[in-house]
């Protein structure tokens, strides 16, 4: 869907990284590479960073890789700016996701300004996705971890979320001692989604909202729902969504902003240059509304403005798969 001359798969491994040290993660991630470089490279596979695997991870997976592979090349992505990273990677995915929904409620007639919104996720994906709604003029009312939610009702500053993102993406602490000492209540175990809001962005893990929480975020009044998570809402969940006419991004379409910057980090790397900013998050814009774009071409439903952008996304995806197989003579 980025447009971008690359394919897509998923993979990692049966470490958990909780409670480990700096050294532990280390030794992992450098035996993980000592079979995996084999297997990879800039013109074949390029791994990013997923669940679990951060800044931190992808520095020492790419430290190995260039020890096995005695060579510089642009075969991971999410890399630190001092070695072959790209500006606003980390925050790609998140803005990525906001710009999609800005796309698609100016479409259907209303903007983001002024909404309400409930983000799931307190970590890279989740955190700039609140920062660029804050920027969009949004009110950011909920965030969660795998422990539960934190409410805040008045919407989150600026200065909160700038201590939320060193408590989560630093220090790695949880959403608990965030909401203690900014005196919001915390709800243990729990899901922000019974919450009345405009705008629900899941952005935590797979399969995390269910029918119950569609039925209560339709019956709130939501307009619109983006996924940041990979498949966050069940199978159930998402025909709610689909059936009610609310504006409903899946994430193959909505998540697509980290994977597309990714693709320009592989190709300042191939060009030996770093792109600015600026020009990244223009590129970011434009390839988001691209997608919109897919979704209307092949997603609409008869003569009203109506867009089934599961459809849309799966049939756009599929026909450029198809047309390449077809022409290269694959089938």
């Amino acid at each position: 869907l980025t447009g971008l001359p690359m394919g897509g798969a998923k993979g990692g491994a049966n470490f958990d990284p909780k409670g480990r040290s700096d050294q532990e993660i280390m030794r992992f991630c450098q035996a993980f590479m000592s079979e995996l470089f084999r297997h990879i490279g800039e013109n074949t596979d390029v791994p990013a960073g997923d669940i679990g695997v951060g800044g931190r991870e992808i520095s020492y997976l790419f430290g190995q890789y260039k020890r096995m592979a005695n060579r510089f090349t642009g075969v991971l992505t999410g890399k630190g700016l001092a070695f072959g990273g790209s500006l606003i990677r980390t925050e790609a995915t998140g803005y990525g996701l906001v710009y999609l929904a800005d796309n698609a409620a100016r479409f259907h007639g209303f903007g983001l300004e002024g909404k309400s919104a409930l983000v799931s996720g307190s970590g890279n994906v989740a955190l700039h996705t609140v920062e660029r709604l804050l920027g969009f003029g949004v009110k950011v009312l909920a965030v969660s971890d795998s422990g539960g939610f934190v409410h805040l009702p008045r919407g989150i500053t600026a200065d909160e979320l700038h201590y939320l993102k060193a408590l989560k993406l630093e220090r790695r602490g949880r959403l608990e001692s965030f909401a203690r000492k900014f005196g919001h209540r915390f709800h243990r175990g729990k899901r922000p989604w019974q919450l009345p809001a405009g705008l629900a962005f899941p952005c935590a893990t797979q399969n995390e909202l269910g029918p119950e929480d569609a039925r209560a975020l339709l019956a709130n009044g939501v307009e619109l729902v983006a996924e940041g998570a990979n498949m966050p809402s069940t199978l159930e969940a998402a025909r709610i969504f689909k059936e009610s006419g609310i504006v409903y991004l899946p994430s193959k379409a909505a998540n697509a902003g980290g994977v597309a910057v990714s693709g320009l980090e592989m190709t300042q790397n191939s060009m030996r240059l770093a792109w600015g900013r600026e020009e990244l998050d223009q590129a970011l814009q434009n390839i988001m509304a691209d997608i919109h774009e897919q979704c209307l071409e092949y997603g609409r439903e008869g003569e009203k403005a109506r867009v089934n952008y599961v459809r849309g996304a799966n049939i756009a995806g599929f026909v450029k798969v198809a047309d390449a197989m077809l022409a290269c003579g694959l089938v």
